[in-house]
């Protein structure tokens, strides 16, 4: 369990590098943690994985006290996401349509299962598939909403009008 808790205290230490850096925006900073994962990743050839996942899927069945601890370090590795997902959605950066805590969720199981791809394909292919995917769909910049869009047409045509009215 110490293992795994420093661990996770090396993986708090990045996210908050990379969700904190106010050179970049709240959308580039959740591209960036993934970033400095894969970097890691292919540093240790693409073999070497998330150790939280790895206990996840070969210990947790076997320990209560170890699947309980898992479950915490999932939730709070949420909230860090979570709150990151949420100024975003607040800043117009990431759609509002889902729970910024639900993206989160989806985020990281999305990402743990791209990282068993890439141990198994030895390739970084499903971490650039996850990402490319992920920040095209879901954590796409929205776009002006319909009404807001009908707005400015509107509001163009009518200039447009009194233009031509005051000739």
């Amino acid at each position: 369990m110490e293992v795994l808790d420093q661990y996770f205290d090396y993986l708090k230490g990045l996210v908050s590098e990379a969700l904190n850096d106010e050179t970049l925006t709240l959308r580039q900073r959740l591209k960036r943690y993934l970033d400095v994962i894969t970097d890691k990743l292919e540093h240790d050839r693409w073999m070497l994985g998330c150790l939280i996942g790895d206990f996840s899927l070969q210990v947790s069945s076997h320990s209560r006290l170890l699947r309980k601890r898992l479950d915490s370090i999932f939730r709070e590795w949420r909230t860090l996401f979570a709150s990151c997902i949420a100024a975003a959605q607040s800043a117009g950066e990431v759609d509002s349509h889902f729970d910024a805590t639900e993206l989160a969720e989806f985020l990281l199981a999305s990402w743990e299962g791209a990282i068993l791809r890439m141990k198994v394909e030895r390739s970084p292919a499903a971490l650039e598939r996850f990402k490319t995917i992920v920040f095209e769909t879901v954590f796409r910049q929205p776009r002006a909403s319909a009404a807001a869009e009908r707005q400015r047409r509107i509001h163009k045509s009518s200039s447009t009008k009194t233009k031509r009215n005051r000739r």
